[in-house]
């Protein structure tokens, strides 16, 4: 039994062709897809970087492990407390106890733990590599590690191997000399230069006008970035710089692929193909960030290739990150410990069997604070900290006819509306019932300032956007905010 995993950073579906995009982006994960399920609704729990991969290793939501954040309380798991003995119980089983459990070597090649001082994250691993450099990485500072771990121990039996790669995440860094492959191609056809001029116009961390979260890039330092995104230029530079760390980082996987194949084992090998979360490449006026719980941050890839099981299928049911871990267990034959929060869909993979869920929560804490609940062709997002932008307290938006978000719904669809808020109170309540804690961590991070990337910067925002011709944007927030950095909304 041998498990590739790989673990590839901010990649968001619709830019891989295996999902339909029109860019040759991933030839290897696309040829992976073929051999394999590819699932099409699957949503990290909770975003970004360091709660996703905490509910996906832990099997837990955020709401029960306690973390959701990037900072503060809330970005460290909760103590297990005086039933903790000289080792933690095998009730907080992570993901890679129970692959060790079942007999497999697991190792990590990631910078993660450091990044975030996720220390928890080693728990399971019987081998650790990180690159050094904090998430700043390039596929070939990542690959080569993965390279000489194959040759030496590829052609073992029983491995679990995490590769985690940063190409997509920006600044966009992919080596120069790499030339620009998609130069002179399309553009995706949703961004027009309306929505732009209007996001230009518009103000928040990471928006058209600030994509270096409160400013301009340094394009002196980051070659592949515009300054900003005032026009389709501009836009055409940026997404190509995304695009082009996705097809680098597909090149590295290839050369990964070609190892297994060396070693005469690719074939018997299980390929995992991940994220931890999606990218905003303009979506409520977010370019290359991830700072919401919608559709495009929280909805990630996910592409299984179990030999002898099901190829060349799609999935359109709702599955969580955290439905992983289950879900592999059941397929080898191991007990899933009773509270991780996944629900397998081993039988999706086995037959083609239905197994999602109804609807999902998903939730955001770390540059804003909102939940939203994904059912039907419906996402509904409820902020109850804009992070600086501007949103409502409740959007609304028809992901059959609007994928990007484009046109809230909110106002127009109220029935909608209150189906979605019955959904998010009841899941609210189901999660604190089988709490740990009768603190709910969103509000955690509420009391302590704030989203962490957004805490204590209002007033210098306010003075960037006075500075640059946005007075009445600066004085429109510091009204919304007027306690502080806090949202009026109010908990429930």
């Amino acid at each position: 039994m041998r498990i590739l995993y790989l673990d590839c950073d901010t990649l968001r579906p619709d830019h891989l062709g295996c999902y339909g995009y029109h860019r040759e982006t991933s030839p290897n994960i696309d040829w992976i897809a073929t051999q394999g399920v590819r699932f099409d609704n699957c949503y990290a729990s909770d975003t970004p970087c360091l709660p996703s991969r905490a509910a996906l290793f832990m099997g837990r939501f955020g709401i029960h492990t306690g973390t959701v954040g990037h900072g503060g309380t809330a970005a460290d798991p909760r103590l297990e407390g005086a039933t903790r003995g000289f080792r933690q119980t095998t009730a907080e089983a992570s993901w890679m106890d129970v692959l060790r459990q079942r007999g497999l070597r697991t190792v990590s090649i990631s910078p993660y733990a450091e990044r975030h001082s996720a220390w928890w994250f080693y728990r399971g691993f019987s081998e650790m590599y990180n690159p050094g450099k904090g998430g700043m990485e390039r596929a070939d500072e990542v690959a080569p590690l993965a390279l000489d771990w194959i040759a030496r121990h590829g052609g073992e039996d029983n491995w679990f191997l995490q590769v985690n790669m940063w190409d997509p995440h920006t600044p966009y860094r992919t080596p120069l000399e790499y030339g620009s492959p998609f130069e002179g191609e399309p553009l995706p056809d949703w961004i027009t230069p309306e929505k732009i001029a209007a996001d230009y116009a518009g103000y928040g961390p990471h928006s058209a006008q600030d994509p270096a979260e409160l400013g301009p890039n340094d394009t002196s330092r980051w070659p592949r970035l515009p300054a900003d995104i005032q026009n389709l230029d501009d836009y055409r530079r940026w997404i190509d710089g995304y695009d082009t760390g996705i097809r680098y980082m597909d090149d590295h996987i290839g050369q990964i692929l070609q190892a297994l194949r060396t070693q005469g084992v690719l074939d018997d090998t299980i390929i995992i193909v991940s994220s931890d979360h999606g990218e905003n490449q303009g979506e409520l006026n977010v370019y290359g960030d991830h700072q919401t719980a919608d559709h495009i941050t929280n909805r990630i890839p996910l592409i299984i290739r179990w030999p002898g099981m099901a190829a060349g299928r799609t999935d359109a049911a709702l599955h969580y990150n955290l439905d992983l871990p289950p879900t592999i267990a059941e397929l080898l034959g191991v007990r899933a410990p009773e509270r991780w929060d996944g629900q397998s869909y081993a039988a999706t993979l086995r037959d083609g069997s239905a197994a999602g869920r109804d609807y999902l929560v998903l939730s955001h804490c770390v540059w804003s604070c909102q939940r939203a609940v994904r059912f039907g062709d419906w996402i509904m997002v409820r902020t109850y900290h804009d992070g600086l932008k501007g949103y409502p307290a409740v959007m609304l938006f028809d992901l059959a006819n609007d994928p990007h978000e484009l046109h809230d719904l909110a106002t127009e669809r109220p029935e909608v509306v209150n189906e979605a808020l019955r959904l998010l109170e009841q899941w609210h309540a189901e999660m604190m019932s089988t709490s740990d804690s009768d603190v709910d961590p969103l509000w955690t991070v509420m009391r302590e300032g704030g989203p962490f990337h957004t805490r204590g910067f209002i007033h210098a925002y306010a003075e960037r956007l006075r500075s640059s011709g946005r007075a009445h944007h600066a004085e429109a927030m510091l009204a919304r905010h007027a306690r502080g950095e806090w949202c009026t909304s109010t908990q429930p």
